[in-house]
């Protein structure tokens, strides 16, 4: 089954009240449940945002709890309607559904105003050229046919898409911190190395993009082992900061408070141990040129 579910912002927010809305009226899942005569897990994975919101599901659930027909009942079916909007990368479940849990990355990408993206050892995804993705998912997923790699290079393109514009929002603004090895790590070819490089630079010329370059020669930190992204919303979108770990095995969600915090401590720390704005352009434009002997 696809695991491809749209805006999770929304869904989230939906089952955060009906949580919280239950809660006050001191009830249990099984007692609102049968009374609105729908199963206990249904109402469950409603509040724990898991799969599509149904509207007559949401309305049923307003007229029970005495919010219906009021500015909080109207909010909970804006919600629900937000929540069934189909994702814009529905289309290429082929290639996502190998890795569901990107499903929820794109998501909390896709809806952020604010992205924090530290990465080792490759290039973020938001700013790897079509040739670079090409050979590194060829490299990393050998058993994907080149027709997936395809597939997936679009996805890449139109994750891009949100640093240049988004439909009545501003664009995503993306400070990134790149590991010195992301820069030295061979991808495909020289010249596809090349074209990486020179992309970055073009990329940090954006208004909305910062990216600066961790030193190898940096103390160790407990958070610059793997890749990660921590995700800031407008206060409308959603009320609370996300991170996401990848690695190997996946992504992994992180929403409690206070290990979230620890992912912004460690970001502003790893802000203060790495090259800024300028110097990190001047060090891939060194590695650029270096690059023959580098590669």
């Amino acid at each position: 089954m696809s695991q491809v579910q749209g805006p999770i912002v929304p869904r989230k927010r939906l089952g955060a009240e009906l949580k919280r809305l239950r809660e006050a009226a001191n009830l249990t899942l099984d007692q609102v449940a049968s009374d609105l005569l729908i199963s206990t897990s249904k109402l469950s994975r409603l509040e724990n945002a898991q799969g599509s919101p149904q509207a007559r599901d949401v309305r049923d659930l307003a007229v029970y709890y005495k919010v219906a027909n009021t500015p909080r009942g109207d909010q909970l079916m804006r919600w629900s309607r937000d929540g069934r909007r189909q994702a814009w990368w529905a289309n290429y479940q082929d290639v996502l559904d190998r890795d569901p849990s990107f499903d929820a990355y794109l998501a909390y990408e896709t809806e952020a105003s604010i992205a924090r993206v530290y990465t080792i050892p490759y290039v973020a995804g938001l700013l790897q050229t079509a040739d670079y993705t090409r050979a590194l998912i060829g490299a990393m997923d050998p058993w994907r046919t080149p027709e997936e790699i395809e597939r997936f290079v679009q996805v890449r393109k139109l994750r891009q898409q949100i640093l240049m514009h988004r439909e009545g929002r501003e664009p995503l603004e993306l400070t990134t911190i790149i590991h010195e090895s992301c820069l030295t790590q061979f991808v495909g070819s020289l010249k596809i190395m090349n074209d990486q490089l020179e992309a970055l630079l073009k990329a940090a010329t954006l208004p909305n993009v910062e990216i600066r370059i961790l030193p190898a020669s940096s103390e160790p930190h407990t958070m610059n082992t793997c890749t990660w992204s921590y995700f800031i919303f407008s206060e409308d979108t959603f009320d609370r900061d996300v991170v996401q770990i990848e690695n190997h095995a996946g992504f992994f969600q992180i929403e409690r408070p206070e290990q979230v915090k620890r992912y912004d401590r460690a970001f502003e720390e790893l802000v203060r141990r790495s090259r800024d704005s300028e110097d990190s352009c001047e060090f891939i434009q060194s590695v650029l040129v270096q690059g023959a002997e580098m590669f």
